[in-house]
């Protein structure tokens, strides 16, 4: 319920009658300050009238005003400069600071819509808590709400990007390689596909970029899916002989082929497939990611990503089986796909590490230009009647199914925000 508190006293929607410490002096709350999601009093620079003196400092909030000493604030010198306390109910009616100052206590009361709405929402079982009343909010809030969870989703990816990077001394090229190998992955695979990369440098496969076959030896040897004695085609035999001198050459040593899952998964999602798709796309040459900074349109993006695999594909999605011949070269939305979690984030990360704008620009044009990705979270919203229009939309809404409403977060959402201040019908 705390965060609640937090949620009224940012927002100003308490109730406004009677506002006063409970010693009896009367409160005038000028501003409640800025919150503080880090260690140390919830709101910093707080402004408010007491008995007709303004104070300016942090506002600290508790549920019961005994927490306060429960979490050891009176021996904490950051919480001196605390002017009020705030707490739903009172248990202890003295509160003072490592100085021994007493802080003004005032007992924060929730509007009654506010509470049912809340308890409502984190009681419903539904993925998208505030689902039935979605439609009532307007067209707008929607509009700027994702704009912001765009570029949230973005700022998360680039965190991991930023990981990399400082794991690998600022490579692009490794950390591109090792994100894109992940992608490669398209959900089930991507833990695989990136202990796989991790497992085989970049520049490994560098030395062999004339040699499109030794790369892929080299994926589908690593991922230890050339390790069985059973399969006597000539092929698999010449990818087995060139990966057992590579790793000898370069000291690999080569996963366990059961991390990559099979099951329930189209063929043309087989790890087989999408490894030599990878180890296709790597053997384009050097310079990988600076080809990507070049790129301008839509449509020079996409052909980054046009390239097929060797003709011994046509008729297998994996060793020892003969399947109806089928081009296996990456289809347009699997590349949309990797655009979207790819090359779009790593383009934002490079914009924001090198400070160039640009870059930045170029993420969200590629994201405003590729179409809405399809999956369950989009079709959920739209069945509700929230659209989505591009990619950017659909990694907004992703991010708020994922980051907002799967964690009940209904308080931090700007939508949950709308809908909890609805007073007509909800909760019931």
């Amino acid at each position: 319920m705390e965060s609640l508190l937090h949620y009224v006293w940012k927002h100003r929607i308490y109730v406004p009658d009677d506002l006063q410490t409970t010693d009896g002096q009367v409160i005038e709350i000028i501003d409640p300050g800025i919150y503080n999601s880090d260690a140390g009093p919830d709101f910093f620079n707080a402004k408010v009238k007491i008995a007709g003196e303004i104070w300016a400092g942090n506002i600290e909030i508790h549920t019961c005003s005994s927490d306060w000493y429960k979490h050891r604030h009176q021996f904490d010198k950051a919480y001196n400069s605390v002017i009020l306390h705030i707490v739903e109910s009172i248990d202890s009616e003295v509160i003072t600071t490592e100085s021994g100052r007493k802080i003004p206590q005032f007992i924060l009361k929730i509007p009654d819509h506010i509470q049912i709405n809340y308890r409502y929402l984190l009681n419903r079982e539904n993925s998208i808590p505030c689902l039935p009343h979605i439609h009532d909010v307007p067209a707008v809030y929607w509009s700027d709400w994702k704009n912001a969870l765009t570029f949230e989703r973005l700022e998360r990816k680039t965190q991991t990007i930023f990981n990399f990077l400082d794991e690998y001394r600022d490579d692009w090229n490794e950390v591109f390689y090792i994100t894109l190998a992940r992608n490669f992955g398209f959900g089930i695979n991507n833990d695989a596909f990136e202990r796989l990369a991790k497992s085989l440098p970049y520049k490994y496969i560098l030395k062999h970029s004339d040699s499109p076959q030794q790369i892929e030896a080299l994926f589908l040897g690593q991922a230890g899916l050339l390790e069985s004695d059973e399969f006597i085609d000539d092929y698999y035999q010449h990818l087995r002989k060139e990966y057992l001198f590579l790793s000898q050459k370069y000291d690999l040593k080569p996963l366990d082929a059961s991390i990559f899952k099979s099951l329930r998964i189209r063929p043309n999602n087989f790890p087989h497939i999408k490894l030599v798709q990878l180890a296709g796309f790597i053997a384009h040459g050097q310079s990988l990611f600076s080809q990507i900074l070049e790129k301008a349109n839509l449509k020079e993006f996409q052909s980054l990503f046009a390239s097929n695999v060797n003709g011994y594909w046509e008729t297998h999605y994996h060793f020892g089986k003969i399947s109806p011949r089928k081009k296996k070269g990456l289809g347009l939305s699997a590349i949309h796909i990797l655009l979207i979690n790819t090359v779009a984030p790593l383009l934002f990360a490079y914009g924001k590490r090198k400070n160039q704008d640009l870059f930045i620009q170029k993420t969200l044009y590629l994201l405003e230009n590729i179409p809405s990705e399809r999956n369950h979270i989009i079709t959920h919203f739209e069945k509700h009647g929230v659209r989505s229009l591009h990619a950017a939309d659909s990694q907004a809404l992703i991010q708020l199914k994922r980051a907002y409403c799967e964690a009940k977060k209904c308080i931090y959402c700007r939508i949950g925000h709308r809908v909890l201040n609805m007073r007509s019908g909800f909760g019931k």
